[in-house]
């Protein structure tokens, strides 16, 4: 028992040694950093005045020796170095001889209070002070004014004192105090701003001419002792405050020249701070200041008869210091631009350009102007970059960005100098080009910029085809010979070629765009290949119709409608064939299963619109062939019958295509969609519905009567029985509940509709026509029954 209390006690002895020395290096630390604060503070320390360093603390004996069976956990706490005693530190060069906290020697300096408390005493105190002191003066100024206790010439001399001792008091004060000194330097800086102006637009005391000079000296020094003081207050009150001195130096006589000019200045001195220190809020301050004015100007003072060149003059030299004085930073700091960069360069150049197109297109036949001012725009870009990249100034990001802005320039370039197809074809030109070089030569930027452009290409050429084509001179619309169509494939070749470089080049960096691209990018090519032949034929029968109109004697106009529908059945065939043609590429060349299930979709809905429209449309053709109405004026031929059986041709090829597809391709892939069913279900309806068609087509050639009667219920019962049998030989069960389906719709047609107006003979022919039809379907019924009720039928 005795050997465990003396194990307890050596160890508690430990421990208690072990706090005593963990909390003198607290004490030690806080002591470093008060003494590395006092001498930052300190700008040149006297040797008095320079802290001692006074180690005198020495450190608690050792703790006794753990016995040797001992176990003790020596782990220092995370983020602590274990302690050896007697090293050398090696921060001080010397060994630590600590006391204890309360030996001789031992002072700890209490630190001085930071926060908001530091930055309101220190900081924000002064700043207010200075800013209450010269509203001071210009309340005791304007007193002595109102009451004219001092001469003119007087008050603007004292106004010059007092700034000029202000600034002397900051420079004797800068040693020691080196935040106040700036506050007092940058408002003695803004009152000699204000004194000259005074001087001179108040009292006339001294010309322009000198005004300018001085208030010019005011900025370089301002700008001087920003970059020596290292103080943005500085540049802030004494550049920034400058705006706020009334805008016109003109004497009130409306002259906007001096107002600038005084504003070019400021923006002078915002340059040379901005490239040594590109202060931040400086710049957003004064670029807001600069446009605001000019544009406020432009909006109400603005004569465009007189003041064309000073607002040219002006609106470049401001861009210029805007653009300069970003750049410059940037190619001396060789700093990536980030997104804030981006934005300042974007909104600097589109103020620019925005203010300069207005200027421009305010002078007569300044329009034409607007293509060659945008290039300029251009211009200026690349060649910034060209510098850039020629002297390896900046990095390649920073180049490609900057000639991409150049880009984008030359892309607005082209709607205001070019019109109609050409803006569509130097849009996808421009695309083309962009993002070969992004995928190529592995630049993201220019690819990032190539997709808009692809969509801005796609959206003029969708404005090229809803140009109306019809014009007065037909010939103007020669179908394939056209500006239109030769856009057209134009778009269609530069666009496959986009999609050879994406599907053979790798992208350098991954982004959303790349997987978009993937489906757009064929949706697009197929999309335009469709509609460039469509509408060509869509164009011919516009100029057909322009070319055969007959003028009438009350100043109108006569058409052939007949016209109107060849133009529908021949794009909706048009359409078929297409689809067709898409449908066999896919299952030989780009067995995509996804384009695949899309033109079946495509495909059933052009083959529905047949059946509806476009049967409808050959039933008119029927009509107007045999009634032969305007014949003597317009062409009335056999061939508004023909056309019936060529669009027959382009639906049994959209039918066979797809039926080869699904069978060949996608039944065995997709079994879930029972895609087999579906086809059968189109084209069984498809095929009822043509046959029915063509019975009362016939019957309306032939005159027959009664034919959507008789006719019909007869085709009907005919059509279900073979419906039955094929179901029964091919064991597929819908087949024939569709016929069971018809055949009871079929009697009620009988019932309800036929025997209303048939005559006896007609009742008895389609009754015992449909009877015999009933007698063999239930005989099939009775004669197959072990493989139409086989359990193990394959199609339920």
């Amino acid at each position: 028992m005795s050997d465990y209390n003396e194990r307890l006690n050596q160890l508690q002895a430990r421990l208690e040694k072990m706090v005593e020395y963990q909390n003198y290096f607290y004490r030690e630390i806080n002591l470093i950093r008060d003494q590395i604060n006092s001498l930052k503070q300190a700008a040149t320390p006297s040797a008095e005045a320079r802290p001692k360093f006074e180690h005198t603390y020495e450190p608690p004996n050792r703790p006794p020796p753990v016995e040797e069976n001992t176990v003790v956990n020596q782990t220092p706490p995370v983020g602590e170095r274990p302690i050896v005693w007697g090293e050398q530190s090696k921060t001080t060069g010397f060994d630590y001889k600590p006391k204890s906290a309360t030996a001789p020697g031992f002072q700890v300096q209490p630190r001085e209070r930071s926060g908001l408390e530091e930055f309101i005493g220190r900081n924000l105190i002064s700043i207010v002070g200075i800013i209450i002191t010269i509203i001071g003066v210009g309340i005791g100024t304007k007193y002595a004014i109102d009451n004219n206790l001092i001469s003119p010439a007087m008050r603007i001399l004292a106004g010059y004192l007092f700034g000029a001792g202000l600034f002397g008091i900051a420079v004797w004060l800068k040693e020691k105090y080196l935040n106040f000194s700036a506050v007092l330097l940058s408002g003695a800086l803004a009152i000699l701003y204000f004194i000259t102006y005074f001087a001179y637009a108040f009292y006339g005391l001294m010309p322009q001419t000198l005004a300018f000079v001085l208030m010019l000296l005011v900025t370089i020094a301002t700008v001087g002792a920003a970059l020596n003081y290292n103080r943005q207050i500085i540049a802030h009150i004494g550049l920034v405050g400058a705006y706020a001195v009334p805008f016109l130096l003109s004497g009130n006589n409306g002259s906007a020249a001096i107002l600038f000019a005084y504003i070019a200045i400021i923006n002078f001195g915002v340059l040379a701070v901005s490239i040594r220190k590109y202060w931040k809020p400086l710049f957003y301050t004064s670029f807001g200041f600069t446009w605001l004015i000019y544009a406020a100007w432009y909006l109400t003072g603005y004569r465009p008869a007189t003041d064309l060149s000073l607002a040219i003059t002006f609106l470049t030299v401001f861009f210029l210091t805007f653009y300069t004085t970003f750049i410059a930073y940037k190619l001396i700091a060789r700093e990536e631009f980030g997104a804030e960069n981006v934005f300042l360069l974007l909104a600097n150049s589109f103020v620019f350009y925005g203010l300069g197109t207005a200027v421009i297109a305010s002078q007569p036949g300044g329009n034409q102007y607007l293509g060659l001012f945008t290039i300029g725009n251009a211009a200026l870009h690349f060649a910034v970059a060209a510098t850039a990249k020629k002297y390896a100034l900046v990095d390649a990001g920073n180049i490609n960005f900057l000639a991409a802005l150049g880009l984008v320039f030359v892309t607005l370039a082209i709607p205001v100098e070019l019109r109609g197809h050409w803006i569509t074809l130097m849009w996808t030109a421009e695309a083309v080009i962009l993002f070969w070089l992004g995928r190529t030569k592995h630049l993201p930027l220019y690819e990032y910029f190539s997709y808009p452009l692809m969509g801005l290409a796609f959206l003029s050429l969708l404005k090229d085809w809803a140009t109306p084509v019809l014009m007065d001179n037909y010939s103007l619309n020669t179908p394939i010979l056209n500006a239109g169509f030769a856009t057209t494939i134009l778009f269609v070749a530069a666009f496959g070629f986009i999609y050879y470089v994406y599907k053979n080049h790798q992208a350098a960096v991954e982004n959303s765009f790349d997987s978009i691209a993937k489906y757009a990018l064929p949706t697009i090519i197929l999309i335009a290949l469709y509609n460039a032949f469509r509408i060509e034929i869509g164009n011919y029968f516009e100029s057909e119709i322009a070319r055969t109109a007959l003028a009438l004697s009350d100043g109108s106009r006569s058409t052939d409608n007949d016209l109107h529908f060849f133009s529908f059945i021949w794009q909706l065939d048009y359409s078929m064939f297409f689809l067709t043609a898409l449908s066999i590429a896919n299952a030989r060349k780009i067995k995509s299963d996804l384009l695949g299930l899309i033109t079946l979709g495509l495909s059933s809905a052009t083959l529905l619109f047949f059946l509806t429209g476009g049967l409808y449309v050959l039933g008119e053709l029927r009509s107007s062939y045999l009634s032969q109405a305007d014949s003597n004026v317009f062409s009335r031929t056999s061939f508004h019958l023909v056309i019936r059986y060529l669009s027959f041709l382009f639906v049994a090829g959209l039918i066979i295509a797809a039926y080869k597809y699904i069978a060949e391709s996608l039944d065995n892939r997709f079994p879930e969609l029972k895609l087999n069913a579906a086809f059968d279900f189109v084209f069984y309806v498809a095929l009822f519905w043509l046959a029915s068609s063509e019975l009362l087509n016939w019957g309306a050639i032939l005159q027959i009567s009664d034919s959507d009667k008789l006719g019909l219920s007869v085709l009907w019962g005919i059509y279900a029985l073979c419906l039955v049998i094929v179901g029964i030989a091919q064991r597929k069960k819908y087949l024939r509940i569709g016929a069971i389906v018809l055949f009871t719709f079929t009697l009620i047609k009988l019932f309800f509709y036929d025997i209303a107006t048939l005559s006896t003979i007609s009742k008895t022919i389609v009754f015992v026509s449909l009877g015999i039809l009933l007698l063999i379907i239930s005989f099939l019924y009775n004669k197959y029954k072990h493989l139409i009720f086989d359990e193990s039928e394959a199609s339920v």
